[in-house]
């Protein structure tokens, strides 16, 4: 089976307090912020890790992202992946979902039609949910979303759990297809010293624009459909005061307060 994964550096939820918008650009510097590899991403990865392991095959990772993400992006082959892609062009910077899924799109094309294509269900810095459906619209596949674990795996087909709002349904998947994978899916494995040395041997090609014949007009801020307007800071109208002294004091003069502000009954 030939699997391709999905996959996204995003900001280090640990440092999300250091994230800013571009006031003009309205995008998010990212400067001075360490990377990793997006968590969902990593489900996604080990399911086809393990679909492999079953039916034999290759698995091949995409990712779209500047050019420092390169040694994350090798973590996927150290973690078992066969050959990875970056496509890595400052045309695709700013791009909303539908900007991205062009590239990956023409970035998956150049290996022909996949069988199986995994996604996580959302990014930790964006949570659309929207780039595997959309992938799967011009790929031509049909796509499910949130999967929540794979139960049979042939070259054919798939029995996967699908998460619904009150549980899961069982669901048989005709290949090829489209899935994002939540965090249920699967345990993702670490990485071992052997799997990094092996890393440093196995593929890893880095693409721009022009090498996947992609118009910049068509991709990146530009070629987003949908752009931030405008931002603002909301005034906080709230009051704040101290009351100091005994415990027994202190309580008698908050209710009094909130007795005068209608927020407790008078009596």
């Amino acid at each position: 089976m030939d699997i391709v994964v999905c996959v996204k550096p995003v900001p280090d939820p640990k440092q999300w307090s250091k994230l800013a918008l571009d006031p003009v650009t309205k995008i998010l510097r990212r400067e001075g912020i360490d990377t990793i590899l997006n968590p969902l991403d990593r489900n996604a990865l080990e399911a086809a890790l393990v679909i492999r392991q079953k039916v034999g095959g290759k698995v091949r990772v995409v990712s779209m992202a500047p050019p420092f993400t390169q040694e994350i992006v090798r973590e996927t082959l150290a973690l078992g992946a066969d050959e990875a892609v970056l496509l890595s062009d400052r045309a695709f910077a700013g791009g909303d979902s539908w900007a991205t899924v062009l590239v990956l799109a023409a970035g998956i094309r150049r290996w022909g039609r996949p069988d199986l294509v995994l996604c996580g269900a959302e990014s930790a810095d964006g949570s659309t949910g929207q780039v595997g459906p959309q992938l799967a619209h011009l790929l031509g596949l049909t796509h499910l979303t949130y999967v929540c674990g794979f139960e049979d795996a042939s070259p054919e087909r798939l029995v996967v759990r699908w998460q619904v709002e009150d549980g899961y349904a069982r669901v048989e998947v005709r290949l090829p297809a489209v899935l994002t994978v939540t965090k249920e899916a699967s345990k993702p494995r670490t990485m071992t010293i052997m799997g990094v040395v092996q890393a440093r041997n196995k593929p890893l090609t880095v693409l721009s624009a022009a090498d996947l014949g992609i118009d910049p007009a068509t991709c990146g801020l530009k070629g987003s459909p949908t752009q931030m307007g405008d931002m603002w800071m909301p005034e906080s109208g709230r009051r704040q005061e101290i009351l100091r002294g005994e415990a027994a004091e202190v309580v008698m003069e908050l209710l009094t307060k909130l007795r005068e502000l209608a927020a407790l009954p008078c009596h």
